[in-house]
């Protein structure tokens, strides 16, 4: 589904377009998993349901209470939503519905902590998705992991290793190599319900200059859908892919390596459904 909300951006808009050019871009997008050998449509019941409805479209707080609302009505009939953001905000209230009986454990790709407290006289925005989360006891700081980091800002955001987050900066990722990563997010996020969050910033601007808050030194496109392909086999109960901004996109690549990412997750949240029964 799609969530075409960008009120909690602080810097340029347009994820809200992100939904619209995800479906499109996805036209270019298997629907076999050629590397995995996954076909999520023959595992499970798979649609587009279409966009989040959202009524209060200025107004922050209400637009957050919206989308939590309408993700508690789809855990309540079991069904595994993966989204297309929209902005980083929407992680928040999607983790609250699904994380109401057992706080999720997180695997995070982003360019960003977004564990900021707040910002501009907000605490809703999108790079605060992950502090309030914690703070409701929908998020399980110790089965949270954050992957790619590189924002110069990120010492100014002590809550993740405070609270007993784990950092993989883009160095470190580097430094530990693929496989390392992939066992070492595993071994942190363990056997529980885990929420598997992409900003499209993750990747390197050159392969997702379509955002708005771009920093340099970033995966490729390639490393993310095999860091995610590693994941197989963990208890995903949810996902999303958010921050595509169509605006400042060139030759719609940006949202054509969301819809891959999309279909990763996709793949792991089915297979992982197909278990559960």
């Amino acid at each position: 589904m799609g969530l075409p909300v960008d009120a909690g951006l602080t810097q340029r808009t347009g994820a809200r377009h992100g939904p619209r050019e995800v479906r499109n871009q996805s036209c270019n997008v298997l629907y076999f998993n050629p590397l995995t050998k996954v076909s999520p449509f023959a595992l499970c019941r798979v649609t587009d349901i279409g966009d989040v409805p959202i009524e209060s479209a200025f107004n922050l707080e209400s637009i957050i209470k919206e989308i939590q609302d309408f993700y508690e009505k789809l855990s309540a009939a079991n069904v595994v939503p993966v989204t297309v953001g929209g902005d980083h905000s929407i992680s928040f209230p999607i983790l609250q519905a699904l994380g109401a009986k057992e706080p999720l454990g997180l695997i995070h790709v982003d360019a960003h902590l977004d564990t900021a407290e707040v910002i501009s006289g907000s605490s809703l925005h999108h790079g605060s998705p992950f502090f309030n989360a914690v703070q409701s006891g929908v998020l399980d700081p110790k089965r949270t992991v954050h992957i790619g980091i590189r924002d110069p800002y990120s010492e100014l955001e002590p809550f993740a290793l405070e609270s007993g987050m784990t950092v993989i900066d883009i160095n470190r990722f580097h430094d530990l190599g693929m496989a390392d990563v992939i066992r070492l997010a595993r071994d942190i996020v363990g056997d529980g319900p885990v929420y598997i969050t992409f900003d499209i910033d993750g990747l390197d601007p050159a392969f997702a200059p379509g955002t708005g808050t771009p920093v340099v030194g970033g995966l490729t496109s390639y490393e993310a859908k095999r860091l995610l392909q590693g994941l197989r086999g963990l208890d995903v109960v949810g996902g999303d892919v958010v921050e595509v901004s169509p605006p400042f996109d060139s030759a719609g690549i940006t949202a054509l390596a969301g819809a891959q990412m999309l279909f990763e997750i996709v793949c792991l949240a089915a297979e992982a459904r197909a278990r559960r029964g």
